[in-house]
């Protein structure tokens, strides 16, 4: 598991404490009963505080799992988002 990856999984860990660590990188916002608007926003909050970034709310639509955060993350780091 890469930096970002241990530093994402950190964040979901803690806006939903009742998804087991062995099933964050598999998280789907659509098969996370738990995972509704208020763990969003807690979980964009917390990734914005510990990545020193702040998401635009045309990215917000696309941040439905795990993965796809993850790739929005790494392509930050690397200078490629858009």
């Amino acid at each position: 598991m890469t930096n970002i990856e241990e530093r994402l999984a950190k964040c979901f860990a803690i806006a939903l404490p009742d998804l087991p660590r062995t099933e964050i990188p598999r998280a789907v916002q659509t098969s996370v009963p738990k995972w509704d608007s208020l763990a969003m926003v807690n979980l964009l909050a917390l990734i914005e505080e510990e990545f020193a970034i702040q998401i635009s709310d045309n990215d917000l639509a696309r941040m439905t799992s795990f993965e796809s955060i993850l790739g929005y993350l790494q392509s930050k780091a690397t200078g490629t988002a858009t």
